[in-house]
């Protein structure tokens, strides 16, 4: 056998070494090290469940966990010298073990394949991963509800088409992004319950004859059970898209936010203010200050996006059961999960940092002529119907637009012109607050329903 190969495990099959562009091109020890600590875990709870039913020496068991654990340390204090020519993060590992502690390393290996190691270590991995983005969801969460506690009754126009179309509160519009994020952390909890389930013991496709115990290692590694199919267990990773198909969905959810914060900050807006720390500034226009931040969250959800498409792509063509393609799961994941945490972090930080224009709000919502609707509805409880109601406020605006005034600023005189059936005490319809304090039901813009809105995701989060 060529020297080349005398460190691979798979080497004895071979007599020609690795061609050097072969072995460049096949390794993925480059990324997948961040494998590591979820390999040793896997491997310490297979090799103590070897000893268990006595498939090797409990002596030899105790052997291997020590050296596994120290060879954990040095990964941990970065001490560990990677190898590309071992091709991957279990290699790496399997030999470094092997050169501490002897042949008695070789054992460890008994009774599973790469295959089921690194389903059951993506799965390890990407379970820790759900768990770090929900905090950071929780986090974003918690900002966005200390803002709009400060903003209950502050009124802004709410948008159809990006044209105003009724008064809301601003912290009711806070909350509308609040919902989205509640969703998006019960679709993951969701993938890590249905992901939570242990592929090792499949070994590297039907099994192994070895009398393991696989509900003893979804014990020790906190699986809520074992896989049922080994065929299945060693070759989908639907878990890997399905995670990447919510992150998608965060993406998408804090790229809508980006733009509506860069919408706002605009000065044909003014709505709000972004604080200087999460700004930048221009190279040349020295006046300028720009939301870069948001626009960069809207611009790396296509990353997420792209993540999530060539997932599909890579996992679409495949038969049972693994196949080498599987190796490239792993960029894309994790430049998914790196994505969103970074973005999530972004916000977390910069929701804290919003100044709010309530003047450039309030006076938005009466110049966009947001009450109409609830003069409509006045008309109609006065007995008109409501295709009658619509012409004739339509026509109310169209008289107001000309007459370049709000339509709490019409006399009584100027309104019933366009309708007998209006009354003096129409302009309690007519003022923004009253239109924002009578939807008052549960899911609407009333002050009193945002607070107890915000008392619900208080206790959510």
């Amino acid at each position: 056998m060529s020297e080349n190969n005398t460190e691979k495990p798979w080497g004895g099959r071979f007599t020609a070494p690795t061609d050097a562009f072969v072995e460049h091109f096949t390794e993925s020890v480059s990324y997948d090290q961040r494998l590591a600590h979820h390999d040793i875990k896997g491997s310490i709870a297979h090799v103590t469940m070897l000893a268990k039913t006595q498939v090797i020496a409990e002596n030899d068991a105790q052997d291997i966990i020590a050296g596994l654990q120290q060879i954990d340390k040095e990964i941990i204090d970065g001490k560990f010298v990677w190898s590309t020519a071992l091709e991957d993060v279990h290699m790496n590992i399997e030999t470094a073990l092997v050169k501490r502690i002897g042949d008695v390393g070789k054992k460890l290996h008994t009774g599973r394949s790469r295959n089921d190691q690194v389903a059951t270590d993506i799965r390890l991995y990407l379970r820790d991963e759900i768990d770090d983005i929900c905090l950071k969801i929780n986090d974003v969460l918690k900002a966005l509800v200390a803002l709009a506690e400060q903003h209950t009754e502050t009124i802004m126009p709410g948008f159809t088409h990006l044209q105003s179309a009724q008064p809301v509160t601003f912290g009711h519009h806070l909350l509308a992004w609040a919902e989205m994020l509640l969703r998006d952390r019960s679709r993951l909890q969701d993938c890590r319950k249905r992901m939570n389930l242990l592929p090792l013991g499949s070994a590297a496709l039907a099994g192994t004859s070895y009398p393991i115990d696989r509900e003893f290692v979804a014990e020790q590694l906190g699986f809520d059970g074992v896989t049922q199919n080994s065929l299945d267990s060693v070759s989908d990773r639907d878990f890997v898209i399905e995670f990447s198909a919510s992150a998608s969905l965060i993406m998408m959810h804090l790229s809508r936010f980006s733009e509506e914060l860069v919408i706002w900050m605009s000065q044909a807006s003014g709505f709000i203010d972004i604080g200087d720390a999460w700004c930048t500034g221009s190279s040349i226009m020295p006046q300028k200050k720009n939301p870069d931040i948001p626009e960069l969250v809207r611009g790396k959800t296509g990353r997420v996006y792209g993540d999530l498409m060539a997932l599909l792509t890579l996992m679409k063509g495949q038969p049972l059961a693994y196949n080498r393609d599987n190796q490239e799961d792993k960029e894309a994941l994790f430049d998914a999960i790196d994505t969103v945490k970074a973005c999530l972090l972004a916000y977390s930080g910069l929701i804290p940092s919003i100044h709010v224009n309530f003047e450039a709000m309030y006076k938005a919502a009466a110049d966009g002529y947001a009450t109409a609707t609830d003069l409509a509805d006045y008309l109609v409880v006065s007995g008109l119907a409501f295709r009658d109601a619509h012409e004739a406020v339509g026509q109310i605006v169209h008289y107001a637009i000309k007459e370049k005034k709000p339509l709490a600023a019409l006399t009584l005189p100027e309104l019933q012109q366009f309708s007998d059936a209006i009354k003096e005490d129409v302009f309690t319809v007519l003022e923004l607050e009253g239109s924002v304090s009578s939807r008052n039901h549960v899911g609407g813009t009333a002050p009193e329903q945002v607070k107890q809105a915000l008392k619900r995701l208080a206790s959510l989060i």
